[in-house]
């Protein structure tokens, strides 16, 4: 009797099989649930328009370029008071150099960011919205690249001044690893594993 009380019907005693099948088909509702949402999120992208794809676009981006802006724009201010200060005449040649250099590219960050607006500005009207979308998002990558080379080139003056030659080339060095990082490696590696990749996986193996 006990013998035939610890069997289950259709033979072998694995109490586990039916919490498997259902973890197994919670998973599968789960999946099926995600493709749901990427496939709704996908028709309603399909249904914009290239004019609002491209105002939406345009205005997001604007949103972005601001916060770049006010960050070049107060280092940039940092730097071009620092040369009417009196420590700056006990600087050695070396210092000096990273100082112009900085301060050049500073310049060229903020002249960089603030380009899609007078790309904008003077296109308007001439029905070429996604192409300067485009253009702005190329000089907005650029102005970063160019903020994140000013900021490096702004901390080394800076530990220069305050540590140790050595130490401060290492600390720079990491920091410089951690923009790198966290601005532009960051963002390729959620675009490689995002549910746009599986969508264009997709439409490759339907066609």
């Amino acid at each position: 009797m006990a013998l035939g009380t610890d069997r289950t019907p259709g033979g072998g005693g694995s109490g586990q099989r039916p919490a498997d099948a259902g973890d197994t088909g919670d998973r599968t509702v789960r999946a099926a649930r995600r493709a749901d949402e990427s496939a709704r999120a996908a028709r309603e992208e399909r249904r914009e328009s290239e004019k609002e794809r491209a105002d939406r676009r345009w205005t997001e981006l604007l949103q972005e370029v601001r916060v770049a802006q006010m960050g070049i724009q107060i280092l940039l201010g940092f730097l071009l008071s620092v040369a009417f200060t009196e420590r700056f005449t006990d600087l050695g040649p070396v210092d000096r150099n990273i100082y112009v250099v900085t301060v050049v590219l500073g310049s060229a960050a903020t002249g960089t960011l603030i380009a899609p607006v007078a790309l904008h500005r003077f296109v308007t009207g001439h029905r070429m919205k996604p192409q300067t979308v485009e253009w702005a998002a190329r000089l907005t990558i650029t102005g970063l690249v160019l903020l994140l080379c000013t900021v490096t080139c702004a901390l080394l003056l800076i530990l220069r001044v305050v540590l140790d030659n050595g130490m401060a080339w290492w600390i720079v060095g990491a920091l410089f690893m951690w923009f790198v990082g966290a601005w532009f490696l960051l963002p390729a590696w959620a675009r490689r594993v995002g549910p746009g990749r599986k969508e264009r996986e997709g439409q490759e193996q339907r066609s």
